[in-house]
């Protein structure tokens, strides 16, 4: 949990926003069955598989796979600076993530992506931070970090969180 007191309490005001302004549908699904920021920051700790959605030029969405870590209270992410993804997100920069295990967790989110490390422009003010979690946990020799990587940040205006059973989940 790498997380500050105001960090998890802006966490925990968007999922409460998120839930209470979501539809009576999702709301008899979720009521009852979600978890607290700071639960939410406990369990999603490494590298967490995240289906993103992005658009492409003509509106189709189109949905591939990310590794996720759940950093700040927000999901970081990367891929090839070549790859589709990174052309749609440069050109429209609203996605959505889920990361899902089985029954046991659903977290989804919506939100508008910053470019950590662009290629032509200066990183955000915390990439040397983050990047040093990066290559700790990928090592500092698996990419060119400068040329072949681009990573993103969603900045979330909507998440919910469906975990039924929170002792599941958290560390023992």
């Amino acid at each position: 949990m790498r997380e500050t007191a105001e960090e998890l309490d802006e966490l925990q005001a968007l999922l409460d926003r998120s839930l209470a302004g979501s539809t009576a549908h999702l709301r008899s699904i979720v009521v009852g069955r979600t978890i607290t920021a700071a639960q939410l920051t406990q369990i999603l700790t490494g590298m967490c598989t995240l289906a993103l959605s992005t658009v492409t030029a003509t509106g189709e969405p189109r949905i591939s796979g990310a590794d996720g870590h759940f950093l700040h209270g927000k999901w970081h992410f990367g891929t090839a600076r070549t790859a589709a993804k990174a052309r749609h997100l440069a050109a429209r920069p609203a996605a959505s993530v889920a990361h899902m295990r089985g029954e046991d967790l659903g977290v989804f989110t919506h939100g508008t992506v910053e470019i950590l490390n662009p290629a032509d422009g200066e990183p955000a003010a915390d990439w040397p931070e983050l990047l040093a979690y990066f290559q700790e946990f990928y090592g500092a020799d698996a990419f060119d970090w400068d040329e072949e990587v681009v990573y993103y940040r969603l900045h979330p205006h909507w998440t919910t969180v469906f975990a039924p059973d929170v002792a599941k989940l958290l560390p023992a």
